[in-house]
């Protein structure tokens, strides 16, 4: 069963049963392309704009009464989640959002529609252009619905990265204690301890979360009641203030009031927000690879650290364990900083009064938002809260390295060392081992100078222990 419905195209069928109207009728049959549909708390945002363009217009004295109160309690409706069903657009479509809009638009003015006694398409009881979208453009309520369900989402990923940036710490004092070979260019180089590694981790995400917190508040500056270009044309001259002041009663959010004109076309803000979640990304990954390094082996790689057991590794080999839960976080960090550069491409393709390509900033960087949040909660619960670091490996590594050797540079100079070192890797021997068949420094001097745990923090060189061993090398 259909319903005929009419549009500046003409006629249309509609299905009967359907909330939206000709609009959306179109665009669903134009825009085929992923089968994706807007999240929940984008649309959630754009309903709560139009609930707060309703209160503004009745307070204003432009919109009956009567059909303003039945858009708000509409508008409700699709707020709390009931006609999730009703919007069917794919988020690859028209420039602008402009489907988006009149989506709901529609939906709302029938749901109205039907509160006053009406039957869906009954538009000369509430109108979704007339009414619906008073005071409004697609062009000033989209750039407002991605900021306000960036907000909506971002706090649940900075909670997870706070959680997750805990847990480091507390492995860090956990393992404080052991140290470990410190590695660059993957080389072996001066010792380094677990503790002082976690927290590094810690404290990068640490950095991320302030970032994130500093883009956040670039989202509230908001350019709603622009209309068209920026100018407000078709609105009270209180309208943008008044929509404003409904917007922060409604969602709690200290937004303020910005340029229409150049918000209608930067993308600034937004390249703000996918910046930061680039750069999580990025040392996410940095991270990740790590934990996959260093639980390598088990027999044959590096192997300080067990992950835990959270799949079978291998359709072939039995009993192999892959580090799954790192390779995913990898994977996901990919596709996050794939998407930043689309948002990048996106938001230098404005021209002239407005930026069309807002879907496309929605779409990843709300994608983007939601990846990372599990991920970190995955990354977290399945791997950092049930790694272990192996004691006696890390020791077994450090005694065999010959990184210790840079702690006697000042002692007995770089030159000498190096041969040293050299002696030690073609006789494969200890370095320890070599200083004391060169006797090249006396051995009561020897434990206390090739302390690992000194190495890893800064110290004062002793000068009369090393005016001794220079002496001492002299008499030889």
């Amino acid at each position: 069963m259909t319903r005929l419905e009419k549009d500046s195209l003409g006629e249309i069928e509609v299905p009967d049963n359907a909330l939206y109207g000709a609009f959306t009728t179109r665009a669903a049959r134009n825009f085929r392309i992923s089968g994706i549909r807007a999240k929940h708390e984008f649309i959630k945002s754009i309903a709560i704009i139009k609930k707060a363009a309703a209160n503004a217009n009745m307070k204003l004295g432009v919109l009956d009464k009567k059909i303003g109160e039945t858009i708000v309690r509409a508008a409700d409706e699709v707020i709390d989640g009931k006609y999730n069903d009703q919007f069917i657009l794919d988020v690859f479509q028209a420039g602008a959002g402009t489907p988006f809009n009149m989506n709901m638009n529609e939906v709302i003015a029938n749901v109205a529609i039907i509160k006053l006694g009406g039957k869906p398409g009954d538009y000369h009881l509430v109108h979704p252009n007339n009414h619906v979208n008073m005071a409004q453009s697609s062009n000033d309520v989209i750039p407002t619905t991605i900021r306000l369900s960036i907000l909506l989402t971002l706090s649940p990923l900075i909670e997870e990265l706070e959680k997750i940036s805990a847990e480091f710490l507390e492995k860090s004092k956990e393992y404080d204690h052991v140290i470990k070979v410190g590695r660059t260019h993957l080389e072996d180089a001066v010792p380094i301890r677990y503790g002082q590694v976690f927290g590094g981790y810690a404290a990068s995400l640490g950095k991320c979360i302030v970032r994130l917190a500093a883009s956040e508040n670039s989202m509230l500056e908001l350019g709603i009641g622009g209309t068209a270009v920026g100018t407000g044309i078709n609105t009270h001259p209180d309208f943008k203030k008044t929509i404003i002041s409904e917007l922060v009663k409604l969602t709690g959010f200290q937004f303020y009031q910005g340029n229409s004109i150049m918000l209608h076309w930067s993308m600034a803000g937004f390249v703000d927000v996918s910046s930061a979640l680039r750069i999580l990304a990025i040392e996410l990954n940095k991270i990740s690879n790590d934990m996959r390094l260093l639980n390598s082996g088990p027999k044959t790689g590096i192997a300080e650290i067990v992950l835990p057991e959270v799949e079978p590794g291998s359709s072939i080999m039995p009993g192999k364990i892959n580090p799954s839960i790192a390779e995913a976080v990898n994977m996901v960090c990919f596709q996050v900083i794939g998407n930043d550069h689309a948002v990048s491409l996106a938001a230098e393709a404005g021209q002239m009064e407005l930026n069309v390509m807002t879907p496309l900033i929605a779409y990843d960087l709300l994608w983007n938002i939601g990846l990372l949040t599990n991920t970190v909660r995955m990354f977290r619960a399945d791997c950092i809260e049930g790694m272990a670091v192996d004691e006696r490996r890390c020791s077994e590594l450090l005694e065999n390295s010959h990184a210790l050797a840079t702690v006697l540079n000042p002692y007995i100079g770089y030159e000498k060392v190096a041969m040293l070192v050299k002696t030690a890797l073609s006789e494969n021997k200890s370095l320890k081992q070599v200083l004391i068949e060169k006797d090249v420094i006396p051995e009561k001097y020897l434990n206390e100078i090739l302390d690992a745990r000194k190495m890893t923090e800064p110290g004062v060189i002793d000068k009369r222990v090393v005016e001794e061993i220079r002496k001492y090398n002299k008499r030889k």
